[in-house]
Parts: structure tokens; sequence; C-alpha cells
């Protein structure tokens, strides 16, 4: 078993407030120490990683990154396949984190290196249940690569 001393630094890629306050609930819900930082689109996350422009400067790099595909600007597939592509990055786990169930869109992001796939429940036990099991898995049994 996996044995974290620091919490879990994520990278949140969601536009939907309603969204990003679920996510924060189920974290707190579950009391999971987690470092959360969240961006709107692929453009702001990529800028994030990589540390552009002065309010990105200094942010950690993330130990996990949450991203919603139907994004603004651009697209999380568009995203995923950037991360995918740039060798400082590809190695940063990427989950899906979405409303969508369609086939093609699971299919077309595990092909593009996603660690997982989670459709979002509607019901908020369920999603606070949904993200404690993403966070035990993550936290209690990976191995993830040491921060750069």
């Amino acid at each position: 078993m996996n044995s974290r001393s620091q919490p879990l630094i994520i990278l949140l890629v969601e536009d939907e407030p309603a969204d990003v306050r679920l996510v924060k609930v189920a974290l707190q819900e579950n009391l999971i120490p987690v470092d959360l930082h969240q961006v709107v689109d692929g453009h702001e996350a990529l800028a994030f990683l990589r540390h552009q422009g002065p309010r990105f400067a200094g942010v950690p790099r993330p130990d996990l990154i949450l991203l919603d595909l139907n994004r603004p600007r651009m697209h999380g597939r568009e995203c995923l396949a950037a991360l995918k592509k740039d060798e400082h990055l590809c190695n940063i786990p990427v989950v899906i984190l979405t409303t969508s169930e369609a086939q093609r869109d699971i299919g077309a992001t595990y092909a593009l290196g996603a660690a997982g796939y989670i459709t979002k429940p509607a019901d908020m036990k369920q999603f606070i249940v949904a993200i404690r099991y993403l966070c035990d898995y993550w936290i209690k049994l990976v191995c993830l690569p040491l921060r750069a």
C-alpha cells in the first residue's frame, strides 16, 4: 500500500461553477487531504502546467488531473492529446470526469492515454462516493512518480 505524507495535488479542469462546488464538497465530506487547483479550459490547463504567465508562476505540478470533456475554447480530448504529447507532462495521470456516457468519448480518451473515465453521477451521495473511491485509489493504492 502507498502512504502519502503530503496532500494529493489535483488540477480540476472544469468551467461549470456548480460542478466545481460539487467536487469541493465531495472532497470535504470525505475528509480527503488534497491541494485542489481549478482552471476553466484546456488552454488554461496547459498554461497552468507549463507555468505560463504571472497567474501560473510557481504553481505546483499536480499529481492528478481531473478533466471534463466539454470545455470552451479547447475540448477535453484536445487538451488530453496535447498533454500526452508533451514529454514534460505526459506522465501526469488524467482522469476524465464528465457527464458524457458516449462510447466514442470513452474509447477516444483511453486511446489518447486517459488513466480513467468517470461519468459524473447525478445524485450527490453517489458523486461523493465516486470521489472517495477515486481519491482512495490515487492516494492510498497507486504509486505516483515523484514531483519534479
